[in-house]
């Protein structure tokens, strides 16, 4: 028989903003802090816990907006409350604020449900791999030449099989700063470089094939991630073995559609705690596996890791540098990488507790 419906009792909210170790940039912002907004569900004596990278301003769109569709659903029609919560967002956007906000409630509800059913959430969605690997991410561009080999380096060490690096600050120097990082991993570590959308075509054309001198294998965002045209430009001209990718800033599946039929990436990339969480990513990959199309996971290691394990599509998880450092800070049960791998516990209730 199927579970008694359970109807969802309270959503609780904080944001927590930390600073970052060291003044970070990349081609196109600066900033010194991270901003975590953790949501908690509570239905049947159970607690889901969930969270989004957004600014603050999304808890009190959480308690005013969201918290009043999603009280008294029943904590298993986990669809049901994700399209109330986009109903409500109608008027305001659903892109940006509105949709990392239902992330963040959205990954709680799966969390919540998990517990109810007395299950990890990587066996209530379906295991496919017991665990994915990651990519080491940071690389910024207010690093020094050394700060940049340091990091970049230590990952190499540690067994990790790919490393990032920001561009787009200096392109100038762009050239200069891909080699040391070369010179820095060694030549069997995979190195990617995001420009973050910092480049125009021309620009991002040229210095493709200065970045292919040093074996670089991934290019993301070389030109703006709403310039369809340009991206499908530079998979069709970006030199071979160099894949483009983009994606993170998907808030929707009209998002992550447009984007493959316009056959602007070779990867496409989405964020949890952005395209609508558990639910959202779950679309992604669907729609990834519809086009033939590898998916990789944005940032958010933890979560990431999770989902990394239950979705045939993904083929890596962005270990980026300020996420890595916080959610251990925040979490109990936060992953870090063993052999450049996350690996969830398979027997563990809740995937993190806060």
């Amino acid at each position: 028989m199927p579970p008694p419906e359970v109807p969802i009792a309270s959503i609780d909210t904080r944001a927590f903003t930390v600073p970052t170790d060291a003044p970070e940039s990349d081609g196109t912002i600066e900033w010194n802090s991270t901003t975590l907004v953790l949501a908690r569900v509570s239905a049947g004596g159970q607690l889901g816990t969930g969270y989004s990278y957004v600014e603050n301003a999304a808890v009190p769109l959480i308690e005013q907006k969201l918290r009043e569709v999603v009280v008294g659903h029943d904590a298993f029609a986990i669809r049901a409350a994700w399209d109330a919560m986009v109903r409500a967002v109608r008027n305001m956007g659903r892109p940006g604020l509105a949709s990392a906000a239902i992330s963040a409630v959205d990954v709680a509800s799966w969390d919540l449900k998990a517990k109810l059913l007395g299950q990890p959430l990587t066996r209530l969605i379906g295991v496919v791999r017991s665990g994915i690997p990651v990519y080491g991410s940071g690389g910024f561009t207010s690093y020094t030449d050394e700060q940049l080999s340091e990091q970049l380096g230590g990952w190499a060490e540690a067994g990790i099989p790919d490393v990032k690096m920001k561009v787009g600050r200096e392109p100038a120097r762009d050239p200069e700063r891909v080699h040391l990082a070369r010179q820095a991993i060694g030549p069997r570590v995979g190195l990617f470089v995001d420009a973050n959308g910092a480049y125009d075509r021309k620009q991002a054309l040229r210095l493709a094939e200065k970045f292919a001198e040093d074996d670089v294998s991934w290019l993301e965002e070389p030109v703006s991630s709403d310039d369809l045209e340009g991206l499908r430009l530079m998979v069709e001209r970006a030199p071979p073995g160099m894949e483009i990718a983009a994606g993170e800033y998907g808030y929707d599946p009209i998002y992550f559609r447009r984007m493959l039929q316009a056959g602007a990436v070779d990867v496409l990339q989405a964020d949890a705690t952005r395209c609508g969480g558990v639910t959202g990513f779950l679309i992604a990959d669907a729609l990834a596996g519809s086009w033939g199309m590898p998916l990789s996971a944005h940032t958010a290691p933890t979560l990431h890791g999770h989902l990394g394990c239950v979705c045939p599509r993904v083929r890596n998880v962005e270990y980026f540098h300020d996420h890595a450092r916080l959610e251990p800070l925040l979490f109990d049960g936060a992953l870090t990488p063993e052999g450049g791998v996350l690996t969830p516990d398979p027997h563990a209730r809740a995937w993190v507790s806060s």
